[in-house]
Order: structure tokens, then C-alpha cells, then sequence
């Protein structure tokens, strides 16, 4: 049998609204093992589907558009959501954090892919959304897993390790000297992820942009093609992202002086918190 090039065969809205059925199989998994997670499956179901449906109109009307800053505008607005929600997953916070991720999810993302337009992939025009959108989410989906998890392990390596890094300072180590270790660890953490994921890549999964392309009909070795300079996207993204978050937590949770400021940690949800709200970040404290 010869592959299709006629594209991915449709589903209908009745086999779609049949496919929620399989939801139903964790649900009575749950509820048989009285998880306690019927509740938040169903939840997370039908957000899951409007949000995926409300994507799928807007990707319609912006893959029409051919115009190159609101394109831009629509990339960024999707870089700010990225970092918020890298912050959002960390167990505490301090001031500053959220513009760290900020910085950190636009400047990786940026170069990244648009390297990847401009010389590797090549679209005509460079912002054609059809290429930069879809390539942009997956780097920012995978950046930000990497950001939240160098994020967590760095504050919780300090927290942990607090005994030793002050005893370190105190006997004339530079902050540098004292925090490398848990610098470098928190680094490699979130590089894990991305690492195992190379590696089973072909043998243990089939990557969702190279099924998809197949599905479409592309030829099975252009899609591998795609996939590998988008897995080096991701790696490389995630690399630069993480150095760069970790490394401004660093310049934030240590002093010139050479000291530890953990002073400046607060726990997500304790006396106090930084929140997006309405666009800005701003500082509220914990009513009693």
C-alpha cells in the first residue's frame, strides 16, 4: 500500500464526542480506587476541549493573516503566558521572578527559533505563521517544563543546603564557590527531560509534529527531517532558557557581599506572593 497525500483522514463531530468516552476509563479508575480525581478528570476534560477548539479557530483566521507584526505580537503573547506559567508551578518565590522568566522564555525562544526560520527551515516570508507559530509552541512548551523545574530545584538545593553554603561564606568562600553545586545540579534536573526524551526518540515514541506530518502525508523521511531540527530547537531553548533563569535566581538569592539572602524567598501561597494580574505583576499579601 502506497502512502496517501490526500492529507489525514477527517473525524467527524459524533466519533469525536465518542472518543470522550475513553475519559470514562479514569474516571472509573478513580472512583473504584477512590482517588478522588473523577471530579478534577472531568474538569480538566472539558477545559481541555475548549481550549483546543478556541485554538483551532484562531490558528484558521492567523494562518490567513500576512502580516508580520501582529504575528510577532501574537509570538509574544505566547512567550509572557509561557513564563507566568513557568513561575506558577515553583513551591516558592521572590521578587523579580516573574520578569526573570519573562526575560529568560523570550530571549531563549527568540533566538531559537528564529534561527530556525531564518536559516534552517527557511518559510517564505520568514513569519509565515503556519511554520513560526506551530514551531514557537513547541519550544515554549517544552522551555518552560525545563524553566519551572531549574526554577524549583534551585531554591529548594539552597533551602536544603543552607547549613553548608553559610558555612562555606563564613569561612571565605565567594557565593560563586558555595552555590556552583547546587547551580549545576539544578541545571542538570532540568535538562533531564529533554535528554530522555532524545533519547527513546523513533524506538519507545513517535514525536507529535512527525506524526502529524505523516498523517498528512508527507513522506516518512521529511518528517523526520522536521523533527530532528525541532528537537534540537527544544534542547537548545531549554539550555539557554534554564542558564539564564537559574542564573538571575542566583544574582537575586545571593548579595554582592557574598551572602545568602533566602530573606528573600517566600512560599507560593504563605505571607506573601507575586500574581499576574491584569497584566501587571504585583505584590499581595496573604489575608489572615
Amino acid at each position: 500500500m502506497t502512502p496517501s497525500t490526500a492529507g489525514a483522514l477527517t473525524i467527524s463531530d459524533g466519533r469525536l464526542a465518542l472518543s470522550a468516552l475513553l475519559i470514562l476509563v479514569n474516571v472509573a479508575l478513580s472512583a473504584a480506587l477512590r482517588l478522588g480525581l473523577g471530579r478534577s478528570l472531568l474538569l480538566a476534560s472539558v477545559r481541555m476541549v475548549v481550549q483546543l477548539l478556541l485554538v483551532g479557530f484562531v490558528l484558521e483566521w492567523l494562518f490567513r493573516q500576512d502580516d508580520a507584526p501582529l504575528i510577532v505580537l501574537v509570538g509574544a503573547a505566547m512567550a509572557m503566558i509561557a513564563g507566568v506559567s513557568a513561575v506558577q508551578r515553583t513551591r516558592h518565590r521572590f521578587a523579580g521572578i516573574y520578569l526573570n522568566s519573562l526575560l529568560s522564555v523570550m530571549a531563549s525562544s527568540a533566538l531559537v527559533t528564529g534561527l530556525a526560520v531564518t536559516e534552517l527551515i527557511r518559510p517564505q516570508p520568514w513569519y509565515n505563521p503556519q511554520y513560526l507559530i506551530p514551531l514557537l509552541g513547541m519550544v515554549l512548551g517544552n522551555t518552560l517544563n525545563g524553566l519551572s523545574l531549574g526554577l524549583d530545584r534551585f531554591m529548594e538545593g539552597l533551602r536544603s543546603g543552607r547549613d553548608q553554603i553559610e558555612t562555606d561564606l563564613a569561612l571565605g568562600a565567594t557565593r560563586w564557590e558555595a552555590c556552583q553545586t547546587v547551580v549545576r545540579d539544578a541545571i542538570r534536573v532540568a535538562m533531564i527531560p529533554t535528554i530522555n526524551s532524545m533519547m527513546v526518540m523513533g524506538l519507545v515514541s513517535l514525536p507529535g509534529m512527525m506524526t502529524g506530518q505523516i498523517l498528512q502525508g508527507a513522506a516518512p523521511a521529511a518528517a523526520v527531517r522536521y523533527q530532528i531540527v525541532i528537537l534540537f530547537m527544544i534542547a537548545s531553548a531549554t539550555a539557554l532558557g534554564v542558564f539564564a533563569v537559574v542564573g538571575l535566581a542566583y544574582g537575586r538569592l545571593t548579595s554582592a557581599d557574598h551572602q545568602l539572602r533566602l530573606d528573600r524567598l517566600v512560599r507560593a501561597g504563605g505571607e506573601g506572593e507575586l500574581r499576574a494580574t491584569g497584566g501587571f505583576l504585583i505584590w499581595r499579601r496573604r489575608r489572615r
